[in-house]
């Protein structure tokens, strides 16, 4: 089984939520990436359950400022029997050089 069969609709985020809003906007003013963040967002998520955390770095060689940068989410199981884990934004923090 691959890892986006595992993961397959059990790992949700509201794209219409204020959470989503925000964390779109604090992503677009770090990121230098060209890649639009709804093209990413799967790998995201699927990144963050299979390591089991409830954040992710935007690493310094993709930040536009040189810096390594974390997002960090709020996670909560829904449903006990299908795992379904919604994720919700929470805050950004960066390393200070």
């Amino acid at each position: 089984m691959s890892r986006k069969e595992l993961y397959e609709d059990k790992l949700q985020i509201d794209y219409f939520s204020d959470s989503y809003i925000k964390f779109e906007e604090d992503f677009q003013k770090y990121s230098a990436m060209n890649t639009p963040l709804t093209f990413l967002i799967d790998d995201i998520l699927r990144t963050m359950a299979m390591n089991q955390t409830n954040y992710f770095r935007l690493n310094k060689e993709n930040a536009k400022d040189g810096r390594d940068h974390y997002f960090y989410f709020e996670v909560r199981v829904e449903n006990q029997f299908n795992q379904v884990r919604f994720f919700k934004y929470i805050r950004h923090e960066f390393i200070r050089i």
